[in-house]
């Protein structure tokens, strides 16, 4: 192109509409292309893969809603049922992220008012306020909007109320469309025996009876119990409002009881909405069955004589004028263990008194005014410490707790320390004053009548429960024999070697070692002191079922047995899968002579309510002081084998502020000895057997 030409505008005009028409083909050719392409792709879709995108369309996924397992049951050693699950129709609620709140409450409200109205004509249905709803479905706020924190995942469904009634499940069905969010799902809940055929209570009503209510324990859901040890460390798989064991057996078999989940599984479109049709339901695996060593008889026998000894204390006139310092006992605490064969170590009753009705805990929840109610013997007292039940501070601190010292019961332990560490041989001789001085200072002590007993021997000491004696031929010359860097150790080994300051292996949650008292030179004053009143039974505190060990150790001369609970677990259909048998923890070594005396000493006992026993009893009554709130209170304990001849049942009671240990706890004994005697046997009876026991004395 020439200047010239690059000057002429008409030329230059004519260039720009040229470049602007070839600018334009081209664009309308791309768009032409670009619809040819879709078109060409629509064909494809549509004739080509038409067919495996309306496959597509109509497939669905599956949303799974899990289903808790059904626990197994627990039965006594016969079958009897102890704990079972039973099955129930519970409200479940779905959360929704981006929950309206107002409508939350409004479903809370509403279905409060349905629970008052059914209560009304049904009293025995639970009914659950607005506010309680609203915590059970576990949303982000509470009733007044107040923020809170959701304690488990939106994925699961919380349950909002167990045991509903045929009305609460009528009006959901039929106002189902309204409750999009809740859900009625059947499931088990645990039901413990209830005994209706004993005794009247004082008003001639009719008493409803527990079995072992402590022993066995109580569920509760998963995650009010998630911070439990158990559970920290076993944690995969349970679900958030699944019950689970927290106390007793419930906890200690947790595993075996429990089963396997099921599972709800519904059909979900591409929109996230269930789609209607069938669920598919896969059933819960239930747990194993426990067959408990426990017998329901003897151990409802046990409860019935805790209960019926304590109001002899307080009411009969003979109990009264002779016992005067077990008037105010209140509790008591029995345990009864088989020694022989392959039952050795069979615990066939255990019983803590008070005890409650463990429906308080049903679907895995307890209101606030039944926990207050039950909270001070909810524990098992035969292992744990409880306090006395009475809800006022100030007068529960008058009372002793379930944990104390076994007074003269200690006694035979005690010959066979001195036995056993030449301190004293099988015919030693000392002349009881009735009162020892010991020590520098000229401290003393006394028998717990303060008289003088005479010439007595390791034998006749035990059957005249001389302190003096224990105090004078052992307390003492044990101190004097190791000196004070080694006479607390060497006593502390005896004591456990017969179970005394150690658990005793029964693997039962919480069970203490109970207390080493002497071991506390600065309160006991001196190691000597502490030697002294050790010998007596002053100087150790522990618990029902230690003593039941100990016991079994003299009964068994020198084995001292684990105390077990399950007689068999079976599965779900009655296969066999595990049977305990007797374990031996420890055994003592000592010349059977040693065992002869103690023995010996143990049957001369004389104690109230053997009268007419028809079998030889080997037994020692103790009664324990205890200071308590600047008062010295009096503990009845007794400990006891029988047949003495040939030993099948060791049995030990405790009942705090009970006096004179043959009052206030040998007559339960007695109880407990003919119930196991009239379902088993102590021995075969023939007019050969010999005597038993039937002297009677405080």
């Amino acid at each position: 192109m020439t200047k010239q030409q690059e000057r002429d505008p008409q030329k230059q005009e004519i260039i720009r509409q040229r470049h602007f028409a070839f600018r334009l083909n081209v664009f309308f050719f791309c768009i032409f292309v670009l619809f040819s392409v879709l078109i060409v792709r629509l064909a494809f879709l549509q004739f080509v893969e038409g067919e495996e995108l309306r496959a597509l369309k109509d497939r669905k996924t599956t949303r799974s809603t899990p289903i808790p397992p059904i626990r197994g049951n627990i039965y006594d050693r016969n079958g009897f049922p102890i704990a079972q699950s039973v099955s129930t129709q519970s409200l479940y609620y779905r959360v929704q992220q981006g929950q309206n709140q107002d409508e939350v409450i409004a479903l809370a409200n509403r279905l409060a008012n349905l629970f008052a109205s059914v209560k009304e004509s049904n009293p025995k249905t639970k009914t659950m306020t607005a506010e309680q709803i609203i915590e059970a479905m576990d949303v982000n706020f509470d009733i007044n909007k107040q923020p809170r924190t959701p304690v488990i995942r939106y994925s699961e469904p919380r349950r909002i109320k167990t045991d509903l009634t045929k009305e609460e499940i009528a009006y959901l069905v039929e106002h189902r469309d309204e409750f999009s969010d809740l859900e009625i799902m059947e499931e088990s809940v645990r039901e413990y025996a209830e005994i209706t055929d004993g005794p009247p209570g004082p008003d001639g009503s009719v008493q409803e009876e527990h079995i072992a209510v402590q022993l066995v324990g109580y569920l509760k859901e998963y995650r009010g119990a998630r911070d439990l040890e158990f559970y920290k460390n076993n944690s995969s798989g349970y679900l958030e409002t699944e019950t689970v064991g927290v106390d007793g057996l419930e906890l200690m078999y947790q595993e075996r009881l429990r089963g396997q989940n099921g599972a709800k599984i519904y059909q979900i479109n591409a929109a996230g909405k269930i789609v209607p049709g069938e669920v598919e339901v896969i059933q819960p695996i239930k747990g194993d069955n426990l067959y408990l060593t426990i017998d329901a008889e003897v151990q409802l026998a046990t409860q019935r004589a805790i209960v019926e000894n304590l109001d002899r204390l307080k009411n009969d006139p003979v109990f009264r004028s002779v016992n005067k310092t077990g008037t105010k006992a209140m509790a008591g605490y029995a345990v009864a263990m088989e020694v022989a064969g392959e039952d050795a170590g069979k615990v066939v009753a255990m019983a803590s008194y008070p005890d409650y009705d463990p429906e308080v805990w049903r679907g895995g929840r307890i209101s606030q005014s039944d926990l207050d109610e039950i909270q001070l013997f909810m524990r098992n007292g035969t292992i744990w410490n409880n306090w006395a039940p009475v809800h006022d501070d100030t007068e529960r601190g008058r009372h002793p707790g379930s944990l104390v010292y076994l007074g003269s019961t200690m006694k035979p332990l005690t010959i066979l320390v001195g036995l056993n560490e030449g301190l004293i041989k099988p015919n030693t001789v000392f002349n009881d004053r009735g009162r020892y001085e010991f020590g520098r200072d000229g401290s003393s002590i006394r028998n717990s009548d303060g008289r003088a007993q005479g010439n007595l021997t390791p034998a006749s000491s035990l059957v005249r429960s001389s302190n003096v004696y224990m105090a004078a031929t052992v307390g003492e010359p044990l101190f004097r024999k190791y000196g004070r860097s080694q006479v607390l150790d060497v006593w502390d080994s005896y004591m456990e070697q017969f179970g005394l300051g150690v658990r005793t292996g029964s693997g039962l949650p919480g069970e203490i070692a109970g207390t080493k008292d002497y071991m506390d030179v600065d309160a006991m004053g001196s190691e000597l002191a502490s030697m002294v009143f050790s010998s007596f039974g002053q100087g150790g505190r522990y618990t029902a079922l230690q003593l039941a060990q100990y016991t079994g150790v003299l009964a068994t001369e020198g084995k001292r047995l684990r105390p077990f609970f399950v007689n068999e677990v079976r599965s779900a259909d009655s296969e066999l899968l595990e049977r305990p048998g007797p374990d031996i923890l420890n055994e003592v070594d000592m010349p059977q002579e040693y065992w002869d005396v103690v023995k010996e000493g143990m049957m001369g006992v004389r104690m109230q309510g053997f009268e007419g026993f028809p079998y030889p009893v080997a037994s020692k009554t103790g009664t324990s002081e205890q200071s308590v709130a600047g008062a010295t209170v009096e503990n009845a304990v007794y400990i006891a084998y029988a047949p003495a001849d040939k030993p099948k049942l060791a049995v030990a009671v405790v009942v705090p502020g009970g006096g004179y240990g043959s009052y206030g706890a040998a007559p339960i004994a007695r109880r407990i000895f003919d119930a196991y005697d009239k379902v088993y046997g102590l021995y075969d009876k023939d007019p050969d057997a010999p005597a038993g026991n039937e002297s009677a004395a405080p």
